[in-house]
């Protein structure tokens, strides 16, 4: 009986030593198994994190291109001024063509003749002639006419301007306050015209001649009291 006894005794106690090694193995996978999970856990984080961290770098790389991106604009918008250059250039150019062709208008002017020469003569008080006006410095005023045959009393035409002219260079009174109240012939290639300014205050009858080649040239000035 003892014998009997001993043995179930020893074998109780395999029996529980077997059940408890179970429950610590199990407690050891346990711990692992948590153990890896937490480890997994936590390096999943911190990935996660790095990830987070490298977008929101690269949002602010994105941001600070998208800042500096109008500065590129800023050059673009410079170009104009490549343009506005041209056009002052081209306006310089323009003004200067006009300067040109001013000063060859103004070339083709008569100079004023030296007053110094001028040939005076009063008239009488009883006449309508205030005074004589002849001057030996009196040039002809020029021609774009290669045929003169015979003077032209057309206001449209080249000689009547040409007349207009010469009538300008020995009064004194420029074309656009003047009127003209007669230019008519007297005699072969020889005209005379009666003038006064717009105002009235001046009154003269001029006489000129066809000189070939040259032009119409102021022979004599009279300036009047009034025109009859």
């Amino acid at each position: 009986m003892k014998g009997n006894q001993e043995e179930y005794s020893r074998y109780g106690k395999r029996s529980k030593r077997k059940k408890t090694n179970i429950i610590l193995n199990s407690l050891i996978v346990v711990v692992l198994l948590l153990i890896i999970i937490v480890s997994y856990a936590v390096f999943s984080g911190n990935d996660n994190d790095n990830q987070a961290a490298n977008g929101a770098e690269n949002e602010e790389q994105t941001t600070e291109t998208n800042e500096n991106e109008p500065a590129d604009t800023t050059e673009d918008v410079t170009e104009p001024a490549d343009t506005e250059d041209e056009e002052t250039q081209e306006d310089q150019e323009t003004s200067g063509n006009e300067n040109e062709e001013n000063e060859e208008q103004t070339s083709d002017e008569v100079a004023p003749a030296d007053s110094s020469q001028e040939v005076v003569t009063e008239g009488s008080e009883d006449s309508n002639i205030i005074r004589t006006i002849e001057n030996p410095a009196w040039q002809p005023v020029g021609t774009v006419q290669t045929e003169h045959p015979s003077a032209v009393y057309d206001s449209s035409s080249v000689d009547w301007q040409e007349s207009v002219k010469a009538i300008t260079y020995a009064t004194g009174l420029p074309e656009e306050n003047m009127t003209i109240i007669f230019l008519g012939n007297n005699g072969v290639n020889k005209s005379v015209a009666t003038v006064r300014s717009k105002d009235r205050t001046e009154n003269y009858r001029v006489y000129i001649d066809w000189i070939d080649g040259e032009g119409w040239k102021p022979v004599k000035v009279e300036e009047l009291r009034e025109i009859q």
